[in-house]
């Protein structure tokens, strides 16, 4: 009954251990990539405000244009109008009537200096506003060619890792399915909360693999032994013995042809 419950153990921090390495891999990878893919994401981001920014600056000139038509009418508009007063001007009958196409005179031509004086504020902000455009082209054009660099960077490591990775997130998943829940919410857990990931560390020069700290030698004799799973009283992490590690790095290599 003890050696069946010892392979039992010992095939759990295999397991474990194989996982580990599985898992320390993907992370390598991931770390190749580094910031990349969050910088693609930010300048794709900004990108895509720019544009949206360049978008209303050209909205806001449109309107202008089109009040600058307008504007342009009504002084068409005044100038035909004021062409009428002056030969209803030849044909008054009176004060009162001369008058009043004076009045219609002043006001047409009023309405053209008003006019003439949108124009020019117009033109003004429409001016304003081709800078702004040129200003933001020229952003956008710069980011859009390091965004083509930083493309190219993690593009070419995407292709020298994409099928390593995907290999060995298939493995991490059937390895996984083979060990017991609670072990692999508790190598989860210690995962999550240490820096490097190493939830399963060998012991090494009769320490905890990354650890300065001791490890007692009748503890190091149980961990070889192999007869339960035990955690490194500093850090929390599983402990398994250097000759293990050792083979399960071999296995591992092998099966996924490093």
């Amino acid at each position: 009954m003890a050696k069946k419950n010892e392979a039992t153990v010992e095939k759990k921090l295999r397991a474990l251990y194989d996982l580990q390495l599985i898992d320390s891999r993907i992370d390598e990878i991931v770390s190749l990539r580094g910031e990349l893919p969050l910088e693609v994401e930010d300048l794709e981001n900004e990108i895509a405000e720019l544009n949206t920014k360049s978008d209303k600056v050209k909205t806001v000139v449109e309107e202008c244009e089109k009040s600058i038509v307008e504007q342009n009418q009504i002084i068409v508009n005044a100038k035909e109008l004021l062409k009428k007063y002056e030969e209803k001007l030849k044909n008054v009958r009176n004060n009162r009537e001369y008058n009043s196409i004076v009045k219609e005179q002043e006001y047409q031509d009023l309405e053209s200096q008003l006019a003439e004086k949108k124009i020019s504020e117009l033109k003004n902000n429409i001016e304003q506003k081709s800078e702004v455009l040129a200003a933001i082209q020229e952003k956008v054009e710069e980011r859009i060619t390091h965004l083509d660099l930083k493309k190219n960077e993690l593009d070419a490591i995407l292709r020298e890792t994409h099928k390593e990775e995907d290999i060995l997130q298939k493995k991490s998943s059937e390895f996984e399915k083979a060990i017991e829940e609670h072990l692999i919410k508790a190598y989860k857990r210690i995962r999550s909360s240490v820096k490097n990931g190493l939830a399963i560390v060998s012991v090494e020069r009769g320490a905890s693999g990354g650890s300065y700290f001791s490890i007692p030698p009748q503890v190091q004799l149980e961990i070889a032994s192999r007869n339960k799973i035990i955690t490194d009283e500093h850090s929390g992490r599983i402990l398994v013995d250097a000759e293990l590690a050792k083979e399960e790095q071999e296995k591992i290599k092998k099966l996924i042809g490093g």
